[in-house]
């Protein structure tokens, strides 16, 4: 792989890690603060907001990156400022009327996700998207420059100031006694100030961009011919990346209603979406290197391909999916071996346990599904891409209503992992279609073997202590269970020295 996908990813992995421990973690003393009820309107909500959000956006980010990426390969640098005057007219458009409609439908879409009491977080929410599509071009034009850094600093900074305003909020409100459906609403203003202040920064780094294209007009023929281009391309590009929001909006509706039908009074569907969510928070951070693998991934691809580098287009691919194996095994039985300390230390008590346990198990088939879909994208199959998230969605529907109808809040955990085991598998045959990959082989089983044996043993000494001292343990347990695998990973041929170290060098380098 090139040093600049390489430096890409480190950039994007660090930043990611800031960015969704940032916007993970802070649900833990969210939850401490207000209440799993409070948590629990708010993981109904986000879900939408997401799935509206990379709707209004349209995939054009994804889309400007990789087309920007093409032209400068093809040295056709007129093209850039069409693409980014073109991206920023269709985002804006696109952030308005997903407003319009959210704002609109908000009475209607509070009532499908369990109650009136998720409608003024509804609309507080959605004016993010007044920001954010028009923020997003802008990290598309950087990506595209294959310069990750401004992505990376932007989703950080964007998080930093959200997460400290949703806090910040609910400790007020809390102490002056607000309702909770009040108190929800409230904290959502967190997003739109983070979305501006990140819009802020980036507008600022592109004024001083030396790549920064000239202003152009544009005849009404190049307008429709660019916005044909962009969004030929970046609506199955967008349909692709709701993979996990989408599901996420999936459970969101009908896990409340599969409730209900197994017996859960509507006051509780709340409470029992907060715990549930205790554990897709923490598959946020299980996903990070994955997650930033994607972003410069589908450029390089995108260029690799044009160029006709298939060789080095399926090493790319190749030793993305050994590094992701390699990664989300372990964090995957890691996480799920630690769950009942780590439910104490983060959420101060047990319940819901083995619904977060299987969650977080199904982190790994998250990583692996989110970067099949980015592969799909960079190697021109977008289309296909979001066919398989399409019955992926189906798929949770169903596992979701028929699971819970036969083991309560348990059987959404196992919905998630069912789900995204099928769209992984879904996903390397499409990819295997174009390119010979190898999935399961000598290396990844020796991963599997060495986290299971890890995880297992965790599980198996994890202790049922006070806050404190699980926090403690979990911290000391993280970094012994990590030697622990790596130490087996080497003894049984998985992986060499000499890999680790060429992977570290090139981490400093980058």
């Amino acid at each position: 792989m090139s040093q600049s996908f390489v430096k890409g990813t480190i950039i994007l992995t660090l930043g990611t890690i800031i960015s969704k421990v940032l916007g993970s973690i802070f649900r833990i003393p969210l939850q401490n603060i207000a209440g799993d009820k409070v948590l629990g309107i708010f993981s109904l909500v986000y879900p939408l907001y997401m799935v509206a959000l990379i709707l209004s956006v349209a995939g054009i980010p994804i889309a400007v990156s990789k087309l920007i990426s093409e032209a400068r390969a093809q040295q056709k640098e007129d093209e850039v400022a069409r693409l980014i005057k073109t991206a920023s007219v269709l985002a804006f458009s696109f952030g308005v009327l997903s407003f319009s409609l959210l704002v609109g439908g908000s009475s209607w879409i509070a009532q499908a996700l369990g109650g009136e009491e998720a409608q003024w977080a509804i609309i507080v929410v959605s004016t993010t998207l007044l920001i954010s599509p028009y923020m997003a071009v802008y990290r598309g034009f950087f990506q595209g420059l294959e310069n990750m850094k401004p992505t990376a600093a932007s989703q950080v900074l964007e998080q930093f100031v959200r997460v400290a305003f949703i806090l910040l909020v609910a400790f007020y409100m809390v102490k002056a006694a607000y309702p909770d459906d009040i108190i929800a609403g409230a904290i959502m203003i967190g997003s739109p100030l983070g979305a501006f202040a990140s819009l802020v920064y980036l507008r600022a780094l592109y004024a001083r961009s030396p790549y920064r294209p000239k202003r152009v007009k544009l005849t009404r023929t190049q307008w429709m011919e660019t916005s044909k281009t962009i969004l030929t391309l970046s609506i199955p590009i967008a349909l692709g990346a709701l993979a996990m929001p989408f599901l996420n909006l999936v459970d969101s509706l009908s896990v409340p209603l599969a409730l209900r039908s197994y017996g859960v009074g509507a006051d509780e569907t709340s409470y029992l979406f907060g715990l549930y969510s205790r554990g897709t928070a923490l598959v946020q951070i299980a996903t990070v290197f994955s997650s930033s693998l994607v972003l410069p991934l589908i450029p390089l691809l995108s260029k690799q391909l044009a160029k006709g580098e298939l060789t080095q287009a399926r090493q790319t691919i190749q030793k993305s999916f050994e590094l992701s194996h390699f990664l989300s095994w372990p964090i995957a039985a890691g996480l799920a071996g630690l769950t009942v300390p780590l439910n104490i230390a983060l959420f101060t008590n047990h319940e819901g346990s083995l619904t977060m346990a299987i969650v977080l198990a199904s982190s790994v088939f998250t990583s692996l599904a989110l970067l099949g879909t980015g592969i799909l994208q960079g190697i021109g199959e977008s289309k296909r891409a979001a066919v398989i998230i399409v019955i992926g969605c189906v798929v949770k529907w169903g596992t979701n209503i028929l699971f819970i109808s036969w083991y309560g809040l348990i059987g959404a955990g196992i919905s998630t992992l069912v789900t995204y085991a099928f769209i992984t598998w879904m996903n390397h045959v499409a990819i295997r279609r174009h390119i010979s990959l190898s999935f399961w082989n000598r290396k990844v089983i020796v991963y599997v073997f060495a986290s299971l044996v890890m995880g297992i043993g965790l599980f198996l000494i994890s202790p049922t202590w006070g806050r404190m001292a699980s926090l403690v343990y979990v911290a000391i347990a993280t970094i012994g269970g990590g030697l622990f695998y790596v130490g087996i990973a080497l003894a049984l041929g998985g992986v060499t020295l000499q890999e680790l170290r060429q992977w570290l060098n090139q981490t400093k380098k980058g």
